[in-house]
């Protein structure tokens, strides 16, 4: 049975008003007025939510060069256990010098002193998912500076209890690598604290330290791109796309150029 205002089986329009949709079905007019409708009213109760906007129109964010020596968050004995975390990660080899002589400690602390330390630019009201998706990434109410300073402190405790009262940094090799292979499993038990968390912050800081532009603060000497073979920022390529299928022997360059930079 449809309703009394619907068009007709013939498809005229009823006397008592406008067509309609029929009971528990939508119509495209009906669906298009509800849009409107939302269009119109739903400004009115919109608020901000979050406590600074992401950014300002023509806004921009200039890179200040990050200068070597001493730590602006970490503590001396966090960088060091952070400088011993990143050399098990990334260790030195024939190939070239692993993280930790790469400045990733240093990359790592101004991080944490910035805006990203704070997840300023983030939502962080919640809720929370106990049980993330892969997709959902980081569901924690904490920020990365307080992931490290409450992580490290219960990494460091852990060690202590468990053996026989040396810190991280006095494991041996073996040791640190059984360690962190059962934090990344999540094997670990850290007192209040997760270590797949932790290993999960210090993991994803060291590649993005190793691998970024040096004007950053790790990658010194370009290291990371040496590795991988990577050109850096160049500017211009004419002169190799001329001779395809051959090896690229230029050194990479970064943001700031790179030294000696005559030599080609």
């Amino acid at each position: 049975m449809t309703h009394p205002d619907s068009i007709s089986s013939r498809g005229k329009r009823s006397a008592s008003g406008p067509a309609r949709h029929h009971r528990g079905h939508i119509t495209r007019r009906s669906l298009l007025a509800s849009a409107a409708l939302l269009m119109t009213t739903g400004v009115a109760g919109a608020r901000v939510v979050t406590k600074v906007l992401p950014w300002d129109p023509n806004e921009a964010y200039p890179v200040v060069p990050v200068k070597p020596g001493g730590y602006f968050f970490l503590t001396s004995e966090e960088a060091a256990i952070v400088d011993a975390f990143v050399d098990r990660l990334i260790p030195a080899d024939d190939l070239g010098p692993g993280a930790r002589d790469a400045g990733v400690t240093t990359f790592i602390d101004r991080q944490l002193t910035g805006p990203y330390g704070g997840h300023d630019w983030l939502y962080m009201q919640g809720p929370f998912s106990a049980t993330p998706l892969p997709s959902q990434g980081l569901q924690s109410p904490l920020t990365p500076r307080q992931q490290y300073r409450q992580g490290l402190a219960a990494l460091e405790a852990y060690c202590k209890t468990s053996f026989g009262g040396r810190g991280f940094v006095q494991l041996s090799t073996g040791e640190q690598e059984k360690l962190l292979t059962g934090m990344e499993k999540g094997e670990v038990k850290l007192p209040n604290f997760s270590s797949r968390m932790l290993f999960s912050a210090i993991y994803s800081n060291t590649m993005e330290g190793f691998f970024a532009d040096p004007i950053y603060g790790g990658n010194r000497d370009m290291a990371g791109w040496k590795l991988i073979g990577f050109p850096g920022t160049r500017y211009d390529y004419r002169d190799v796309m001329e001779k395809p299928n051959q090896a690229y022997l230029l050194p990479p360059v970064g943001m700031q150029g790179r030294p000696a930079w005559g030599e080609r």
